[in-house]
């Protein structure tokens, strides 16, 4: 079987080694490079061509954000989940705002975080429930702007609204009674009519202009 290539930027060097343990004991992936920071971002990528990018959030010289909007605008194919010791609102909506793909909490269990690496690389959304309460909170909180003319259909707004609670693309489908590739096709509509390239970027401008 050939494995999904992926690149870890973590400072920490211990949980650096066990999440390439991780990786390189599983079924579907292989850690092709781990770095402390992301001051050589560009050049390491180029360089290890991974499918998927384990980023930190917090790390010295240059941040996981902004290690992130690096990656995206020289790889845009390039998958990301962002990983964050902690709940915090605004670092979230910059990460989505900045194209990631996910965003979980470091306290996510072995097994649920190569569940959520699998969903990310088959289209999905991935966040951990409490990140989903949080964006939660951001909509009922934080932004209440007028509404701009997007051309968004009914079920296109339901596909958002279930993605901002953490729903996987086949929880959505279930919920809906829909299948799994027209949940695909609404998601590629909604890409296209918000200008943007990942869901978690989807939900953060629904959410900044009041959408959903």
């Amino acid at each position: 079987m050939l494995r999904i290539p992926v690149c870890i930027f973590e400072d920490n060097k211990p949980r650096r080694e066990l999440l390439k343990l991780l990786l390189d004991g599983s079924d579907h992936f292989v850690c092709v490079g781990g770095y402390p920071d992301c001051r050589d971002v560009v050049a390491v990528v180029k360089r290890d061509k991974p499918s998927l990018v384990l980023m930190d959030v917090d790390m010295p010289h240059v941040n996981g954000i902004e290690g992130m909007r690096l990656v995206k605008s020289n790889f845009p194919d390039i998958k990301i989940i962002m990983q964050t010791v902690f709940d915090d609102d605004d670092k979230i909506f910059a990460s989505m705002q900045a194209g990631a793909d996910g965003y979980i909490l470091k306290k996510i269990p072995p097994a649920k975080m190569l569940d959520s690496m699998l969903e990310v690389m088959h289209g999905g959304v991935v966040m951990t429930p409490s990140v989903a309460k949080q964006l939660l909170a951001l909509f009922a909180d934080k932004y209440k702007l007028v509404k701009p003319e997007f051309g968004l259909s009914d079920r296109e707004i339901e596909v958002l609204r279930l993605l901002m609670k953490g729903f996987s693309y086949k929880m959505i489908a279930a919920e809906t009674g829909i299948t799994f590739a027209t949940v695909n096709s609404h998601l590629k509509n909604i890409f296209r009519k918000l200008q943007v390239n990942s869901g978690l970027s989807a939900v953060a401008k629904a959410i900044e202009h009041n959408l959903i």
